[in-house]
């Protein structure tokens, strides 16, 4: 069966980069900065404390649960106010240390493959980046092979719910049927991509089993195996 590929929408953590290294090293350099600038901060808080702030605060603002940009800000300005920051002092704080954060959440180590595969793809198909996360594909520096991308934090939703999948199509002018979605969360890709009748590829570094539901129309286990895979789909 021949089938029409115009465009490949990719996740981005842990699917082109391992996003838990970067989170780690993001915090390390916001909290270094925060006990340059905010030293009444890291007095009343330690590294380890930013996940119970989150909690607290996803706790007390479940509006933003899909927003990593503002979850993220939230902590912030919660932490400084607690650490006697008055709220002009905190806000400014805030935003200041989550560009610091951001810049560095942005430095990624691509998977081994993935640039080459990025390569041969977009001499093909249109590539486009759907992310939960708020990295960006140009401060990543994949910008040349990206028309675009949307986060959950344009949205207003996260996969796996269908609105980040709905707007791609509307802004890249394709249907569903046209379209391949590659990543590597079973429920946030491939069952979100196939509630709105996308093809799908699941990315599984880990050999894991498919865990339950509709399996993806396609499964690899290394970047490299995917530019075959959709040639081998569109046969």
């Amino acid at each position: 069966m021949s089938r029409t590929i115009k465009l490949i929408s990719f996740d981005l953590d842990d699917t082109l980069w391992a996003v838990g290294p970067v989170i780690v090293q993001a915090n390390l350099t916001l909290y270094r900065w925060l006990d340059t600038n905010a030293p009444a901060f890291t007095e009343r808080y330690q590294l380890e404390d930013f996940d119970k702030l989150r909690r607290i605060v996803v706790s007390e603002q479940p509006d933003i649960a899909h927003s990593v940009t503002a979850i993220r800000l939230a902590v912030l300005t919660k932490g400084l106010l607690d650490s006697g920051y008055d709220n002009a002092a905190a806000e400014q704080l805030a935003e200041a240390a989550f560009e610091v954060f951001l810049a560095a959440r942005n430095q990624v180590e691509l998977f081994q493959h993935a640039q080459q595969m990025l390569i041969d793809l977009s001499a093909n198909y249109r590539l486009v980046a759907l992310s939960n996360g708020n990295a960006d594909v140009e401060k990543v520096g994949l910008g040349e092979f990206f028309e675009f991308g949307l986060n959950a934090d344009q949205v207003g939703k996260a996969k796996p719910d269908p609105l980040m999948f709905e707007q791609m199509l509307e802004r890249a002018g394709v249907v569903a049927d046209e379209v391949l979605h590659i990543g590597d969360h079973p429920d946030h890709d491939i069952r979100g991509a196939q509630d709105c009748g996308l093809h799908t590829l699941w990315v599984n570094f880990s050999g894991k089993p498919w865990p339950e539901g509709p399996k993806p129309d396609l499964e690899v286990r290394c970047l490299s195996e995917i530019p075959g895979a959709i040639a081998r789909f569109t046969e």
